[in-house]
């Protein structure tokens, strides 16, 4: 089994292809990642996130349940959001491939902790989808949620996201939805392989 984890700006297409990768690929499911934030309209808890109170959530790093975590900063309030471990490495010991989406924080954490786990570190296969700035301000604009003030934030961080591309195993310069898919199932292809090896 694979873990394959997508990072890339907001509105790079990492979740349309998380999502298509299960849907097409049955060997693969979608890693539910945790969240302190109040579920959004149709999220269902277990399925989405898995919805935790900070205090929950925080008890949880106490006892040393996260693969990875970060405090996120909102316009608002901060939000924690993390990777239980149950949720990785119990499917990867049942033989199923994952695949998900984190923040380039969250993915460096996830690297850190594979360093000291032979079987998380074979599985693991880490992708940053790199898109140009007018074409990631463009999706923003189609989704149509967010004004101006939050894409120019949003932006200030695709930035600084872009700036670890580099450490990523694989760059997938984003074009069309099918052309992305393509890309992905050859990394995917790639990362077998290289589980295979050892």
């Amino acid at each position: 089994p694979v873990l394959i984890v997508i990072s890339g700006p907001a509105g790079s297409g990492k979740s349309t292809l998380c999502d298509r990768l299960v849907r097409e690929c049955p060997e693969f499911s979608r890693v539910v990642t945790t969240t302190t934030r109040p579920p959004r309209e149709g999220e269902v808890n277990g399925v989405h996130y898995h919805f935790f109170s900070p205090a929950e959530f925080r008890a949880r790093i106490d006892r040393g349940d996260f693969l990875e975590w970060a405090q996120v900063h909102g316009n608002n309030d901060d939000r924690l959001y993390g990777t239980l471990k149950a949720s990785v490495v119990d499917p990867l010991t049942a033989g199923r491939s994952l695949v998900m989406s984190i923040d380039v924080q969250g993915v460096a954490n996830l690297r850190r902790f594979a360093a000291s786990d032979p079987k998380l570190h074979r599985a693991l296969t880490t992708v940053f989808i790199l898109v140009d700035r007018e074409r990631l301000v463009a999706r923003m604009r189609l989704r149509a949620q967010d004004h101006d003030e939050e894409i120019e934030r949003r932006m200030a961080t695709a930035e600084a996201e872009i700036r670890a591309a580099n450490t990523f195993d694989f760059r997938l310069n984003s074009q069309t939805r099918d052309e992305d898919f393509a890309a992905l199932l050859e990394i995917v292809a790639a990362a077998r392989a290289k589980s295979a090896r050892g």
